[in-house]
């Protein structure tokens, strides 16, 4: 019950934050399935698993890197919520938990790179290549895979320096811009798990798809910005 109210709340304020602070844009090119289901996006900034609580309505828990559960009252509050510390050299414990999620019925959301997205010599944002978390966790419980682009303004990132525990974690933080967010057709990852190739090339093809979708928002948010041009009308950031 603590947890819910807790989730609950994070959607809330990350919606409320994504109304107030940020030009949201949401694209769903097709329909959520009910049920639980994988939530899959690239991650061109730290603030990327804040805002992806307020992407549906519905709990959901986010695969997050450990250092996050670290900084006062954040950590916290993401234990409280149900979100899920993935430890550096121990990523099978927070993959064993987001299976245990999925079985229970949750929504899970995962960021298949492990890492913030590169950024080129011009500030644009690309993709690494992905862990195989992503596909261990579909084929281990058959739930499908949700592959969500973000694209951005680079030039409104803030980055800066924090210690953690003595560790210098590198952020970017991301304010008063357009945050356009694509989210696309379910997949359906098949195989087996025992077929390690067979999982790496399933994780490359949903990463290549997170790929396509965050260009294809980029050429949304250029049609608005350095356009003019109308957006297309879609539903809301945190539409229930």
């Amino acid at each position: 019950m603590i947890q819910r109210i807790f989730n609950g709340a994070g959607r809330q304020v990350a919606g409320l934050y994504g109304k107030a602070l940020l030009d949201v844009n949401v694209e769903w090119q097709a329909p959520l399935p009910r049920g639980p289901k994988i939530i899959a996006a690239n991650h061109p900034t730290t603030a990327d698993p804040f805002l992806l609580m307020g992407l549906i309505g519905e709990p959901m828990s986010i695969l997050i890197t450990e250092s996050c559960f670290k900084l006062p009252g954040l950590g916290a509050f993401l234990h409280a919520a149900g979100h899920v510390p993935v430890v550096s050299g121990s990523g099978k414990a927070a993959l064993d938990e987001g299976i245990r999620l999925l079985r229970a019925g949750r929504t899970v959301g995962i960021f298949p790179e492990g890492v913030l997205s590169p950024l080129d010599q011009l500030g644009r944002s690309g993709c690494c290549p992905p862990h195989t978390g992503v596909a261990r966790l579909a084929l281990a419980t058959g739930a499908p895979v949700i592959p969500v682009g973000i694209s951005l303004d680079p030039a409104r990132i803030i980055f800066r320096d924090t210690q953690i525990d003595g560790v210098t974690e590198h952020v970017r933080w991301y304010v008063r811009g357009p945050y356009f967010v694509t989210a696309g057709r379910p997949l359906a990852v098949t195989g087996s798990l025992e077929d390690q190739e067979g999982v790496r090339l399933a994780a490359a093809r949903i990463m290549h798809r997170i790929a396509g979708l965050a260009q294809h928002g980029a050429l949304r948010l250029r049609s608005e910005v350095e356009l003019g041009a109308a957006p297309v009308p879609v539903p809301s950031f945190g539409r229930d």
